[in-house]
């Protein structure tokens, strides 16, 4: 059995701040009246994982909901709460609060597993792409970098709104940091190596 990285999902209890995973995607975080409280939502890549969605984010402690949105989205929200300002803290700046990466930010396999969940995918060629927020390009530099430094160093891909995680030896450094799949997500959907699910 490979030896687990101090990095990968697993590896200790999830929380609140691996909710930034969603962030790293399409996630947004707003602040509500004075900034006491917060919301967090997603749409996820594919509305067959909002269950599994759901399950992570109420792991971390946040209870989330689906819901529908004006465009016929099936997004996840949390309500208004207390215990994600700190996370809208990190990752808003500027007056119309803007999102931002958090100087230095650390990923780590937890966030990670919740990027791949909303916003990842085979690109059927081995490698694996995690999507970056097309309304965020500030995001984009800061996140490839976060991934470089957690060692699987991707290339920009899709005009800049992707990252592509490939070779032999990046792809088994992604299935060990994220783990298997989470129930519901079909095995094709998830990082894998040698034709295997994760795990």
């Amino acid at each position: 059995m490979p030896q687990l990285s101090l990095f990968s999902a697993g590896t200790r209890p999830s929380g609140v701040r691996d909710l930034a995973g969603l962030l790293c995607g399409p996630g947004r975080i707003a602040r509500f009246g004075a900034g006491d409280q917060a919301r967090l939502s997603v749409v996820p890549l594919d509305a067959g994982r909002v269950p599994a969605v759901v399950a992570a984010c109420t792991a971390t402690g946040v209870p989330v909901r689906a819901v529908t949105t004006a465009t016929g989205e099936v997004a996840v929200r949390s309500a208004f709460r207390c215990d994600l300002v700190g996370l809208a803290a990190d990752w808003l700046t500027g007056g119309p609060a803007v999102k931002t990466v958090p100087p230095g930010w650390q990923l780590d396999g937890a966030a990670l597993r919740l990027w791949a969940l909303v916003a990842g995918r085979p690109d059927e060629r081995g490698g694996y792409l995690l999507l970056l927020d097309p309304q965020a390009p500030q995001t984009h530099l800061p996140l490839l970098a976060a991934t470089t430094r957690l060692g699987i160093p991707p290339a920009r891909v899709a005009g800049g709104t992707a990252l592509r995680i490939s070779g032999t030896r990046r792809v088994q450094r992604l299935v060990e940091l994220v783990g298997p799949a989470p129930a519901g997500v079909p095995d094709g959907d998830w990082p894998r190596c040698w034709g295997r699910r994760a795990g």
